[in-house]
């Protein structure tokens, strides 16, 4: 029981992103042609606090019902290089195409739903009953934020 609590208790340590390099050494071994070499980062994305729910006075129901869910990430750097053969004709000129973005962090916020009460709160005029009323529906728009960039190379 000591080391379930302890274990909840510790705060989780997150990586920004995982570097990656993406193994293509055995196309160039069965084909026999030089390959790109990629190296990526995976994003690892940290979920946010959604906001919390508020009660207005004269509604049954909290706005908002389903509330949005902040995600954030950082997309690690990414570099593609890849060999340009006879840019010109000749072997001399062979060269290399590269591709190169560098990180960048992204936000994200989940959709989120208002509903209204099908029913009024309760009415002294109709011996204290709820009057029925068309419910209201309302869905929280999406957002993503990010600047993401990249530099296109020859040489």
């Amino acid at each position: 029981m000591t080391c379930m609590a302890a274990a909840g208790a510790a705060t989780p340590a997150m990586a920004d992103a995982v570097p990656v390099g993406v193994p293509l050494d055995a196309v160039r071994t069965t084909l026999g042609v030089d390959v790109p070499h990629l190296a990526t980062g995976v994003p690892v994305p940290v979920v946010g606090a959604p906001e919390a729910p508020r009660f207005h006075k004269g509604d049954m129901l909290p706005t908002p019902l389903l509330p949005a869910v902040p995600i954030g990430t950082e997309l690690g750097n990414t570099l593609l290089t890849s060999p340009v053969p006879n840019l010109a004709g000749t072997k001399e000129t062979d060269g290399e195409g590269s591709l190169d973005a560098p990180a960048t962090t992204l936000r994200t916020r989940t959709p989120g739903l208002l509903v209204g009460s099908p029913l009024t709160m309760p009415d002294a005029s109709n011996y204290g009953l709820p009057n029925v009323t068309a419910p209201a529906l309302g869905v929280i728009a999406p957002d993503l934020t990010g600047t993401p960039e990249a530099l296109l190379g020859l040489r």
